[in-house]
């Protein structure tokens, strides 16, 4: 032990030791966890692989009272208590739909009486009403919510139930939140406490940085083109690998070009069975020369510390999504590569995806039959009742909610009488067209990443508000000379900095280049100004 170390910090390090079998932590978790045992709410956003999830499992042993984690895949909870079991950790169990009822009240019980430590649940589970109630009874101390970038309607993997384990934290008396991500930009952080009632937050953001992977982006003429120029890369390159693509069709019609190249290449996508999903993931984990071709339903929960490269036949639908996906690669620390296939006709699919108009007939039904029940109604029987699927009223409740139209309670949902539906579904609907207009503006940001002839990890790192002082060195741009050095470069809006204005309100600077500057505002998402119009107009003001 260091002269120097804290009380906690010894207590921290020796429950690593003698219960995980882990001789140190690193730097990182260690602030980390000694935030979460001070009952601080915590959110680190840190690599996969740099061990976020001993941030809530040393701290469980010493913190009184079990602990709720909340993991999204199946999975990925199995895993996470094979994790704890295989290296002798206290005892953890698992709620989901693919167990018995038996077996999962046999958890709340051993959750309840002590005999365990962690539960882990999927958050569908949290909105029913007899398990928040079952948690209660368990009195927990830490509720640790994994993949929270899933909370937030900016994050590139949004699920509903997601947003309401705010009120499930406040229920449960508000235990100690820590909210685990490997990607979260900006507005997805801010996201991420609104939406969990974090309360005086730690924010914790570590290791953004993956200098090992170097960063292409390859701009082919033709489809046809594209198509040979990826098989004949992914040929080159050292297997295992991903290749993801943006259909079904195209993870099956490259599977088969790789495996008649003789590659080991298996096509994924949500199409296929469990147990045919669950035979790629296997065949991934333990050969060391698959290549598996997905669209971005594969990855989540994966860790394999050796995949040498992923690539991209086509650009994700934000840089979040892009991020989270090439962090795939590398986690050995060893050298992998991240290449971009781009033309500007790929991005159509993401538009399609960030342009749809909201459903102002079914805010209509949803408002008309909450505010007619005259007291609270469950989600469920609002979508019983109308006959459209449970995502489907999740979706236009959540925008309700925005709208202040309709409050979540214990009992269910209940209409604020001070609001008529017409208005209602007014406020709503430009509450969803605001973050249409936001999402339009991540895609062009995907673009401004293919298009940039500066250094690409400069311009990756600044759109997550991370700021990289010298040129990489590791990327295409760099290579070619075309990427310039901005030593010294004062463009009068430091990144970072806050601004406002004079239309579009609040903001923050992301990136400065000699000409521009990018400022990601709360109203209107990320924009690009010119530096000439900015301060011939007097647009901006450093706030």
């Amino acid at each position: 032990m260091s002269q120097g170390m804290s009380e906690t910090l010894k207590r921290l390090s020796d429950v690593a030791r003698t219960t995980f079998g882990w001789e140190s932590l690193r730097p990182a978790q260690a602030e980390a966890m000694e935030h979460v045992v001070a009952g601080r709410d915590t959110l680190v956003v840190s690599p996969t692989g740099s061990g976020k999830s001993a941030i809530y499992q040393v701290p469980a042993v010493l913190v009184g009272g079990p602990t709720i984690v909340v993991s999204p895949l199946i999975a990925l909870q199995r895993d996470q208590v094979k994790g704890l079991l295989g290296r002798g950790g206290p005892e953890a169990h698992v709620v989901n739909s693919s167990r018995s009822d038996r077996a999962n009240d046999a958890s709340f019980e051993a959750i309840q009486t002590g005999s365990a430590e962690f539960l882990f649940l999927a958050p569908e589970q949290l909105a029913k009403e007899e398990v928040v109630a079952e948690l209660a009874e368990a009195k927990p101390s830490l509720f640790v919510v994994d993949e929270a970038h899933c909370v937030s309607s900016w994050g590139h993997d949004f699920r509903p139930d997601y947003l309401r384990l705010g009120e499930v934290v406040a229920r449960l008396g508000h235990p100690t939140v820590i909210a685990l991500t490997a990607t979260a930009s900006p507005p997805v952080r801010a996201d991420i406490l609104e939406r969990l009632a974090m309360r005086d937050a730690v924010e914790l953001v570590k290791g953004f940085d993956r200098p090992n992977i170097r960063l292409e982006v390859s701009r082919e003429v033709t489809e046809r083109e594209k198509r040979r120029e990826i098989v004949d890369r992914v040929v080159a390159l050292d297997p295992p690998g991903l290749l993801y693509v943006q259909t079904r069709g195209e993870t099956e019609e490259y599977a088969k070009a790789l495996r008649d190249a003789g590659e080991e290449a298996y096509a994924y996508h949500a199409g296929l069975s469990a147990a045919e999903r669950a035979e790629v993931h296997d065949a991934f984990l333990h050969s060391d020369r698959a290549i598996v071709v997905a669209t971005s339903a594969f990855g989540m929960g994966i860790d394999k510390p050796d995949v040498r490269f992923v690539l991209h036949a086509a650009p994700a639908e934000s840089l979040d999504s892009y991020y989270q996906q090439i962090g795939r690669a590398g986690r050995d620390g060893q050298a992998a590569t991240a290449v971009l296939y781009f033309r500007p006709e790929d991005l159509r699919l993401p538009r399609f995806f960030t342009s749809g108009k909201v459903d102002e007939e079914l805010l209509r039904q949803v408002s008309t039959t909450v505010k007619e029940a005259g007291g609270p109604i469950k989600l469920d029987d609002v979508a019983a009742k109308l006959d459209v699927s449970r995502a489907r009223v999740t979706r236009s409740v959540n925008l309700l909610q925005e709208a202040l139209a309709v409050l979540t309670t214990p009992d269910g949902l209940e209409w604020m009488d001070s609001v008529s539906v017409s208005d209602a579904v007014e406020a709503a609907a430009e509450e969803a067209e605001q973050m249409r207009t936001i999402e339009l503006t991540r895609v062009e940001m995907m673009r401004g990443y293919a298009e940039t002839e500066d250094c690409r990890r400069q311009f990756l790192l600044g759109y997550f508000g991370e700021e990289l002082d010298a040129l990489c060195d590791n990327c295409d741009t760099c290579a070619a000379g075309t990427a310039e050095d901005k030593a010294g470069l004062d463009t009068g809006f430091a990144v970072q900095s806050r601004v406002r204005h004079s239309e579009w309100g609040a903001g923050i600077v992301m990136r400065e280049e000699e000409d521009r500057i990018t400022v990601l505002f709360e109203s209107v998402g990320y924009r690009t100004l010119a530096l000439k119009a900015v301060k011939a107009r007097n647009l901006l003001v450093v706030e």
